[in-house]
């Protein structure tokens, strides 16, 4: 049998931490942040507490990494050729990309929506910058500046089809809110969506903006 290389390490160590990460959340989801213990996060991914630390110095951490993780998986379909020019074509895709996820992992994004809404536990983590939030190695703040200004030129290039009358910066409100307010009601009541609800109403998302 041949060693492992240094790739299928890695692919180890990301699959240790994916696995942490959910029996955290789900720990934090169901006792609370404050009162879920690093050794009931390990006992429930089935590992030590020692090896628990060799992944994550702190629930602190863990909860950043959780966070990290999960912007990523939406903002990594944003922009994808990384060109800083964002096409219909790649709206579409990041659109549609963002509602798959929440559909297929709507448990997951209830579980930790969940958790963000306990603001003290956000800001005193958070806002004390001890621990950082980042997406693809940016910090959390240059990294959405980037991409609110991608989507306001999106939009402010929309104008000069629309005529003056078209209001790209409440165009941008508006899309943001319907994305939010829809993602927020199908994870928390997603019986409200039957049969094919769901994929007629990012269609007409995706008709009103694109």
């Amino acid at each position: 049998m041949s060693p492992r290389t240094s790739q299928q390490f890695e692919e180890i160590r990301e699959e240790k931490k994916n696995l942490i990460m959910n029996a955290a959340l789900e720990q934090f989801a169901n006792v609370g942040f404050h009162a879920a213990t690093i050794s009931q996060i390990a006992k429930h991914a089935g590992i030590s507490k020692g090896l628990m630390y060799n992944y994550f110095r702190s629930k602190e951490e863990l909860l950043a990494g959780i966070i990290n993780r999960s912007l990523f998986e939406i903002y990594g379909h944003f922009d994808p050729n990384h060109d800083g020019y964002l096409t219909e074509d790649e709206f579409e895709l990041f659109v549609r990309k963002v509602f798959n996820l929440l559909k297929e992992k709507s448990q997951f994004w209830r579980l930790l929506l969940g958790i963000m809404l306990q603001r003290d536990v956000y800001e005193n983590i958070f806002g004390s910058g001890t621990i950082t939030l980042s997406v693809a190695g940016k910090p959390l703040p240059q990294f959405t500046e980037n991409i609110a200004a991608q989507m306001s030129d999106y939009f402010r290039r929309k104008q000069e089809m629309k005529g003056p009358d078209y209001d790209p910066v409440t165009e941008m409100l508006m899309f943001t809110n319907t994305v939010k307010g829809f993602a927020i009601n199908f994870i928390y009541s997603d019986d409200l969506y039957p049969g094919d609800y769901f994929d007629r109403t990012i269609e007409a998302i995706i008709k009103t903006y694109r």
